[in-house]
């Protein structure tokens, strides 16, 4: 069962690294909304096509108030390579040891063509002002994500 968070909770609090080796934490966004998807591998077709998503509805999450950070398990430069490739506008942790994928329970057994192995629940959370779980989508509607999280922003 992916994360054991639920909504009403605090978001736990991260520190990780970005596209461009800065420091990026949780505490930097307090006061304002928070979109964090998790993804689990750059430049794959579905994890392209969700944040691609998000990219092209970009500026109308930015006007509800949405900042936006995409979290994998890859390293900097794979983020630096996928972001300039899809010409992305939101930050890119890198989080390889698990760090913050871990603290937000979204990583676990998966199975694929009847084969097990560890992996990357698709997850999005979407957190308030106060730094607070609003929404987590569990299964994001890749190609209408940037939509779904603006419908459901009441």
């Amino acid at each position: 069962m992916p994360t054991h968070l639920q909504p009403g909770q605090k978001a736990p609090a991260f520190t990780g690294i970005d596209q461009d080796g800065k420091k990026v934490s949780l505490s930097d966004f307090r006061g304002q909304k928070l979109v964090i998807f998790f993804y689990p591998e750059d430049d794959t077709p579905t994890c392209t096509v969700q944040a691609c998503n998000l990219r092209d509805n970009y500026a109308l999450l930015r006007k509800h108030g949405f900042q936006v950070i995409g979290i994998s398990p890859d390293d900097i430069e794979s983020h630096q390579k996928f972001r300039e490739k899809f010409n992305l506008p939101f930050t890119l942790l890198a989080d390889p040891e698990h760090k913050i994928i871990n603290k937000y329970g979204v990583w676990g057994p998966k199975k694929l063509y009847g084969r097990e192995y560890m992996g990357l629940y698709r997850t999005t959370f979407v957190i308030d002002e106060k730094g607070v779980i609003k929404k987590i989508y569990l299964r994001p509607r890749n190609k209408a994500h940037a939509e779904e999280i603006i419908r459901n922003d009441s």
